[in-house]
This record gives structure tokens, sequence and C-alpha cells, in this order.
């Protein structure tokens, strides 16, 4: 029986490779256009890091991560999201004593979680994401948000909902933990396992349980957004004087409050309908404390993340397609041991000027090597035998039209 992937993962063979290759070219034109840089970080960090950034009490760190011990005894997690990397990057690299805001990006890079595989969402899957370093003011909270909703318009998506929150900081989510805590209490017999488990430590991750009685629960619970600082009051306000100054649609959701620990302030969801009722493509927000959590300075922050993977699927649930790149623009025939050896000669010099050229590799007879051509999708085939090799010439068919005419190798590249 034939080795098969792992369950979660999946292959992205060549005749797909070319929509993330459209996705990811679009994306690397829309993020320099807005001055972000990309950081590649390792597929493993120290699970400290994560520990420390993400938060004990979310579900990626309890039931989630890839955690191994390395033959240096070092306790060693695959990347189960993407800024917690960037953060412990952005701090090594010394990047702090830099004028700021740092502007970031990463793309496709692949994360890692043992959850149930669901549509658009595997064990390993890719993410875009952007993180914004040194920048308090929530204008940059709608640039990123205003950027990843340009993204998504540029790849013709429709119907995208934008939901918007703000679950506090370290001044007054405290207060509102209390008086979250005291109303779970009055519900516990209601809640699920894991709300019960978290109730004391991280009592917000109640607000966006899935579980159908966890939710009619906290349906009446208190609401952060009403217990807002002043602080954080003022920034949601500027927030939605952005958004509507650039144009941008928007509903408060009072009950988003993501998944990860390191929150604070803004946070955000785009939701498409496309995907059934876990229709998240792109979501983020604030930690203005995680740079400290970590070791760093106290810094503000704020970025999002976008499965790759998801954000396909959404296409094609919408009926988009990218068009498939040709694969070769001419298809050189041989017949004979030294138009073989010309053939290869042409290709090279083709290639050096930019144009898709191939040839036969297989010594196929003239009529398979024209079906072959045909299968590749090449434009042209040019026919090299025993009088072009004497003339300098080929013979060149139009494989659209079937015209066939006869030109001096030198002229192929003007042709095409």
């Amino acid at each position: 029986m034939a080795v098969k992937a792992p369950k979660g993962t999946k292959d992205i063979l060549p005749q797909e490779s070319y929509k993330w290759q459209y996705v990811e070219k679009l994306v690397r034109k829309l993020t320099a256009l807005a001055g972000y840089r990309e950081v590649r970080t390792p597929i493993f960090e120290h699970t400290e890091l994560f520990l420390r950034g993400v938060g004990d009490t979310t579900d990626i760190v309890q039931k989630e991560m890839y955690t191994f011990t390395d033959k240096g005894n070092r306790s060693i997690t695959l990347r189960p999201e993407g800024t917690a990397g960037v953060v412990r990057a952005f701090l090594e690299g010394g990047l702090p004593s830099n004028a700021q805001p740092t502007k970031m990006y990463y793309l496709s890079a692949p994360v890692f979680r043992y959850e149930k595989p669901q549509s658009g969402r595997l064990r390993e899957h890719h993410q875009f994401g952007v993180e914004v370093f040194g920048a308090p003011d929530a204008s940059i909270d709608a640039e990123v948000i205003g950027l990843a909703l340009t993204l998504l318009g540029e790849l013709g998506l429709k119907g995208l909902r934008l939901n918007i929150n703000s679950i506090g900081c370290e001044k007054c989510r405290p207060q509102y933990n209390e008086l979250l805590k005291q109303y779970l209490r009055e519900h516990t017999e209601e809640l699920c396992d894991s709300c019960k488990e978290r109730m004391d430590r991280n009592p917000l991750r109640a607000l966006d349980c899935k579980e159908e009685r966890c939710r009619a629960v906290v349906k009446n619970a208190p609401l952060m957004i009403d217990h807002l600082c002043g602080e954080c009051s003022g920034h949601f306000e500027k927030l939605k004087k952005y958004l509507d100054a650039m144009g941008i649609g928007y509903a408060v959701n009072p009950f988003i409050v993501r998944g990860l620990d390191y929150y604070t302030k803004t946070v955000f969801e785009i939701i498409s309908d496309s995907i059934g009722a876990q229709g998240t493509v792109c979501g983020g927000g604030r930690y203005d404390r995680l740079m400290k959590q970590v070791g760093g300075p106290d810094m503000p922050g704020i970025g999002f993340g976008m499965g790759i993977e998801r954000l396909l699927l959404v296409m094609e649930n919408e009926g988009i397609s990218i068009e498939k790149p040709s694969l070769t623009d001419i298809f050189l025939c041989a017949h004979g041991e030294e138009a073989h050896l010309r053939t290869a000669q042409l290709v090279r010099e083709l290639r050096a000027k930019g144009i898709k050229a191939d040839m036969d590799h297989c010594a196929r007879s003239m009529k398979a090597q024209f079906k072959y051509a045909d299968k590749l999708g090449a434009k042209f085939v040019g026919v090299v035998g025993e009088t072009e090799l004497a003339d300098g010439t080929l013979v060149l068919k139009t494989m659209q039209t079937g015209e066939e005419r006869s030109i001096h190798q030198d002229e192929i590249e003007k042709f095409l």
C-alpha cells in the first residue's frame, strides 16, 4: 500500500499552484503600496513563546499545538499562528530601536493545529497576515482592516461583512471580567465543560463559544463594550470615524472576542456567507500588551491573519475563476538526432529571451510530439527536420487555426 499524506494535510499540485501564485502576487502588490515588507520566521519555535504570547487558556495552547521535545531536551512547538513568531523576530532583530511604525507581512506561511479538519481549514494550513508595531492611533486599525478588504475585493469577493468590537484593556477588562464571572456563575450548570473550566481564568472566551447552550446563556450577559474605560471608548469611536471617512461599512458585534488571549481594544472579523456558518475569512485586532508579555518594550501592535485555503474555497464557491497561465508558448518538434540537438539550442536561446519554450524529451514520433504539444496548450509548434537544419528555418504552425508558415530561426522571437 502506498504511503498517504497525514490526515489534515493536502498537497498543492502543479495544476492548482497557479491559483496560489495569483493570490500571492496580488498580496505582494497591495502590501507594497501600503509600505509593508515581508518577514519570514521559523516553522518551529520554543514552546514558551506560545505559552506566554498566545495564552494558556486558549484552545490552541490547551488542545491544538504540535509540541515535542527535541534531542537537546528542549520543548519545541510547530507554529500554530503567525503573530507571536513575528513579535519574537521583531525583538530579536533589534527592530524596536528603528523609527516606528514597522509594517510587516508574511505570506503562505504554514501553521499547524491539531483540530478536526473542516472545509478550508486543515491541520496544516497556510496564512497571509500583516503585523504593525509602534502605532497607537486608531488610524492604523482602519488601515489594516482596509488592506484586508481591498485584497478580498480585488479578488472579486462579494457580500462580505465587517464586524468590529472592542474588548478593552488591562485597565477596564479586570472589572468587567468580575461582572461577567458573576453572571456566568449564576448559569454554571447551563455552560459547556470548556466554558466552566475557563470561567475563572478567562471568562471572556464564553462570549464566542460555539456551543448552542452557551450562546443562549451569554445572549443576556453584560458586554465589554458597555464597560470600556475612557481610553478604550475613545479609541473605538475614532476607529468608527476613520472607517466612515474611508467609506468602509461595518457592524458592531459585541460578541467578537477572537480566540487568542493577547488581543486588546479593537478586534474584527470579515465574514463570508459562501462557506457556511463558520464563515470568517479574515480576523484580527490589536495586541498592545503582547510585546511586553514576551520580554520586549511596552509597544502597541495590530494585525490580522487570513487562511489561503479558506480564501480560495470562498472564491470557488462564488464562481470566481483565475485564468490558468499558458505553460508553453512554443513547442519545438524535431525529426532526427541533429534536429534534436538544434532544438535544444533554440529552446535555451528562447527561454533566455523570456519566451516559454519546450521540446520533446521522450523520443516520441513526430505525430506524438504534436499530440503532446497540444496537451501542453502550446500556442505554436515549430518543426525542425533535415531541410530546416540545412537552411536555418523551421515550419511554424499556429495550433488554434492550423495555419503553417516557414520562418527563419533567427526570427522566432520577433514573430512571437
